[in-house]
């Protein structure tokens, strides 16, 4: 493990040191794009080649009087390729930029009949990360071990991204990260979110960006910032579609196919994809506890075999050029059967043999379904004025039926063992939510800057059934100290107002958001004695603001403050008990507060290159999930979430690209945090949590003859805190794979193997008030993977186009 994390370093080392020799004098390109009627064309793609191997060295797009700046290019020869929408691609001839050199290329007219330059083959790729002032983007369409791979595995390969063992997404050592698909918030929980990245398949994405401080335009929740995945969009006219097939192996097996297609004229766009998987997974989890003089030492393992289906249909009407309306349709359908096998020998601490043991064997059939339904009007005149209307509505539900047997054997519970007693149960816990939308969003230019303003409504109802049976002789009997109903409302109200404005080497942006929330949960049990009601309305202001300077080409500083707040999940506040045995269970907790945080981050840019950032956050009410000891069995112990007393945050983040050679391309980035919890519940139940901590991802590509591509990759987590109470072990894995152009082009085919080693695995200690806990497991993540894919139709279509709707937010909060 010491010669793995050494090499981990000197591997970084040795990128870090190789992008400060990359450090040369360069020059500027300048020019300015114009129509045969001589205005400027906004907003069009510029594309900078290099003449001696036809490499993608700078892509840009023009400003809103058509002019472009390329910045920090080498010496060399070049040529421009320059494409808009309904122009033919303008190419130019070969030109020579010397070193220093500012060169301003005569303006550019495009036309419908282009100039084409025949001796030039175009051979560029994406780069894999792209690192900008606000954020950074991940290119998963360019990525060889992608292939394969769900959305929430992808989210673990992300830089500056760690998934811990329970799915919960972490972002410079914070919680409450915000994920967004097509800039629209998935108002999903933990659990939900999870399963539902995991239907997502690597080939429908195209990018993940990932945002550590957002605008005001975006919704106040997420202290530790947003990721936003964006779906692919085709990119071509006419009628054109890609099909995808893909197959995993590791101890269990999964297989996956997907379709998408686009049809565009000049009234309208249609688009849709659809994607089905079947996989199956095995999970082993190990919990030692002692409590009240009591080990327990748990075994399980959980084997899951699930079946989804994703889908997406939408159509644009172009009204004209400068309006247009639309609606997208998308959900998807998940059913699974889960098995889970434990054994928990039970003894006094200290003892050899255990006392008795208990055996648990449950089985879980659960359906979860999802479906939003979104219309959008759009008004853009090219000038900077745009407005944007959408109303949505989405449903979740989620049935989940379970049944658990609690067998207590004597002694260790071998063959011909004395069973002493058995609690058998039944639960069927049915949940639905029900999200309305409406926001309005629009920019116009102001003051020689842009100001935008915006409003959002949102009303939210959940309804959960909890029906608890005792198992008696065959026969279900309610338990009416158990069965319970809980309903949820929720109504928040937000505006907001943003500014930005460039003053020469100088540019800022303020933001101010205002939301209104008023909630109600109401828990109603058979025995009205264990009713709970809690009401909530309270008023918050988010500020947020920016500025950057531009030193120089080669330097850039940026400055950036805002709040943020996170509201508990709807389950989160939900009082039911759901169990892995009748020792094990995790319940909900309706007096939960929001949390608060306020964030800060000092940026600095080198040679549009090296991104180094530092940051503070201070998060007050901090919600945590605890592992503490039941007050009714003083053997069992559960999960519930707390409001801590309070955390500060301090992060430091180093990525950048380096190009090593023409054929070998890396990505290297690091983020190191400290961060202190602290929180006293009485009774020795303390939290006081110090935390030095980093984690690395690095990315290698190789172009290889022949249309071979080769990546290998690798992430590694130090040990760090997790629940507020655990002390976790490191985790890594690298994964290596290799592709191959097929069918002159149309085809890829894809091979990879995650985890190599076989080491993501987890393991950690809590020490607690009167309980101490070692818990350790991993999942079936070492795998072959292998993936087909091919392209067909029309390749000159242009792409459905991209927009966000205002439901995901609140999906974000759904949890299982």
């Amino acid at each position: 493990m010491k010669k793995l994390t050494g090499l981990l370093v000197l591997l970084f080392s040795f990128a870090f040191i190789s992008a400060n020799y990359a450090n040369r004098e360069t020059g500027i390109i300048k020019g300015k794009v114009i129509g045969n009627d001589n205005q400027p064309i906004s907003f069009a793609n510029v594309l900078l080649y290099a003449v001696q191997d036809s490499a993608l060295v700078k892509a840009e797009y023009t400003a809103e009087d058509g002019s472009f700046e390329l910045q920090s290019i080498g010496a060399g020869k070049y040529w421009l390729n320059i494409s808009f929408v309904g122009l033919s691609d303008y190419n130019s001839q070969v030109f020579e930029l010397t070193t220093g050199q500012n060169l301003v290329i005569p303006d550019i007219k495009m036309s419908n009949k282009g100039v084409e330059l025949a001796e030039v083959t175009v051979k560029s790729k994406k780069p894999l990360v792209e690192v900008h002032p606000d954020k950074t983007v991940f290119n998963v369409e360019g990525s060889i071990n992608a292939t394969g791979n769900n959305a929430m595995e992808l989210l673990r390969k992300s830089p500056g991204v760690v998934v811990d063992n329970n799915d919960n997404i972490i972002m410079s050592g914070k919680g409450g990260v915000r994920v967004y698909i097509d800039g629209k918030p998935t108002q999903l929980s933990a659990n939900d979110l999870a399963a539902y990245l995991k239907t997502i398949q690597s080939t429908d994405i195209a990018t993940i960006e990932i945002i550590t401080n957002p605008s005001a335009r975006w919704d106040a929740e997420g202290n530790a910032g947003i990721i936003n995945i964006r779906m692919k969009k085709d990119k071509r006219l006419g009628g054109n579609g890609n099909v995808n097939l893909g197959y995993a192996v590791g101890r269990r097996h999964n297989y996956e196919g997907s379709v998408s297609g686009n049809y565009r004229n000049k009234l309208m766009n249609t688009f849709g994809s659809y994607s089905f998987n079947d996989g199956e997974w095995l999970e082993i989890m190990n919990f030692y506890r002692e409590q009240n003089g009591t080990s327990l030492d748990q075994k399980g393992q959980n084997d899951n075999h699930w079946r989804s289906n994703n889908f997406k249909l939408g159509n644009d009407f172009f009204i004209n050029e400068k309006n247009t309306i639309g609606f997208l349709v998308n959900g998807y359908e998940n059913k699974s059967d889960d098995m889970g096998h434990i054994r928990t020998p039970i003894s006094a601490i200290g003892a050899t043999q255990p006392d008795s043991t208990l055996f648990s064997n449950t089985s879980t059939d659960g359906k979860r379904s999802n479906y939003n339904f979104n219309l959008n009007y759009r008004f853009d005149d090219a000038k900077g004025k745009i407005l944007n209307i959408d109303a949505d509505y989405g449903f979740f539900r989620n049935e989940n039926n379970q049944v658990q047997p609690n067998h207590y054997y004597l002694g260790d519970g071998a063959d011909g063992s004395v069973l002493l007693q058995e609690h058998d149960y039944h639960t069927v816990s049915p949940t639905s939510i029900d999200i309305y939308t409406f926001k309005i969003d629009h920019e116009r230019p102001f003051l020689k800057g842009q100001l935008g303003a915006g409003i959002k409504l949102s009303y939210v109802k959940t309804d959960n059934d909890f029906n608890f049976y005792n198992i008696v002789e065959g026969n279900d009997e309610v338990d009416i100290d158990r069965t319970n109903f809980y309903t949820y409302t929720e109504n928040v109200n937000a505006a907001y107002t943003t500014y930005s404005r460039q003053f020469g080497k100088w540019s800022m942006q303020l933001g101010l958001r205002a939301e209104q929330t008023n909630s109600e949960g109401d828990l109603t049990a058979l025995k009205p004695v264990n009713d709970k009601n809690v009401k909530r309305d309270y008023f918050n202001l988010f500020p947020s603001g920016g500025v950057s300077y531009n030193l120089s080409e080669k330097h850039s500083f940026g400055l950036n403050f805002s709040r943020r707040l996170d509201r508990p999940s709807y389950q989160d506040l939900n009082p039911f008990e759901y169990r892995l045995d009748e020792l094990t269970f995790q319940k909900g907790n309706p007096f939960l507060n929001p949390q608060y945080s306020n964030n800060i981050s000092l940026s600095y840019t080198f040679m549009q290159m090296v991104s180094t950032s530092l940051s503070f956050s201070h998060t007050s009410d901090l919600i945590e999930r605890l592992v503490d000891i039941s007050d009714v069995n003083p053997t069992a112990a559960f999960v519930t979430w707390e409001n801590l007393a309070e955390q500060n945050n301090y992060s430091i983040n180093i990525g950048s690209p380096v190009p090593i050679a023409k054929w070998w391309n890396a990505y290297v980035n690091l983020n190191g945090y400290h961060t202190d919890i602290s929180a006293d519940f009485g009774d020795g139940k303390v939290v006081d949590a110090n935390v030095n901590a980093f984690n690395g991802y690095m990315q290698h590509t190789f172009t290889l003859p022949k249309d071979f591509n080769m990546e290998v990759s690798g992430w590694y987590n130090s040990p760090s805190i997790w629940g507020g109470t655990f002390k976790m072990d490191p985790m890594w894995a690298i994964d290596a794979g290799i592709s191959k152009k097929l069918l002159k082009g149309k085809a890829t085919l894809k091979l990879s193997v995650n985890d190599i080693f076989y080491t993501q695995k987890w393991r950690g200690v809590s020490n607690f008030g009167q309980l101490y806990m070692t818990v350790d497991g991993r999942g079936d993540s070492r795998r072959f993977r292998a993936n087909f894919s091919y392209r067909f139709g029309n390749e000159q279509v242009k792409a459905a186009r991209r927009r966000s709707t205002g439901l995901e937010d609140e999906k974000n909060r759904i949890k299982n």
